[in-house]
């Protein structure tokens, strides 16, 4: 949802509400142009005279009306981001839960398919993890014993086991970067 305006400077929209609120005020005062103003020696004024008496005569409550409509106008807005920072917090919430419960998930599941694989045969393993992402591979072979490990990198093909040691060898690197891009 956008609104008109909405990088709109606090100076502009200022300047933008001045007119209208000043409309509003002269609608607003009621006889104001009947007004009928003497000089001091009790003759008429003249139409600068004029002007410039209804210009001082409105000025305060012209003023007043135009920081009402103004301070109207920031209450809205803050409202509206007040709302929004709301919504914000509810989406954020929302997804908080839904990561904490795919983590738990996959932390379930990590075991689970580690199990799986410590039961195999080493032979066997080996030729199932071969055929799986070289990530997956590692993360596996990491959470196996060292005996098992050792026995199913022994029987995989030389070249993808020595990439999955790699990735091992990185993995407990401290140097190594722990963001995965």
């Amino acid at each position: 949802m956008t609104f008109p305006g909405a990088n709109m400077t606090v100076s502009e929209l200022l300047r933008r509400l001045a007119l209208p609120a000043a409309a509003v005020l002269l609608l607003t005062i009621p006889g104001a142009f009947a007004q009928e103003a003497r000089t001091s020696a009790g003759g008429e004024l003249t139409s600068d005279e004029e002007i410039k008496q209804f210009c001082s005569n409105i000025a305060e409550p012209a003023r007043d009306q135009r920081y009402l409509l103004q301070k109207q106008e920031l209450d809205k807005l803050r409202a509206d981001v007040d709302s929004r920072i709301a919504e914000m917090q509810k989406r954020r919430d929302e997804y908080q839960d839904w990561l904490k419960r795919r983590d738990d998930f996959m932390k379930q599941a990590e075991a689970s398919l580690t199990d799986i694989y410590k039961k195999m045969k080493p032979d066997a393993a080996a030729q199932q993890l071969q055929a799986v992402k070289v990530e997956v591979a590692a993360a596996v072979i990491m959470r196996l014993n060292a005996s098992q490990s050792s026995l199913i990198l022994n029987e995989m093909d030389p070249v993808k086991a020595a990439v999955i040691a790699n990735i091992i060898a990185s993995a407990s690197d401290p140097n190594t970067s722990k963001d995965p891009s």
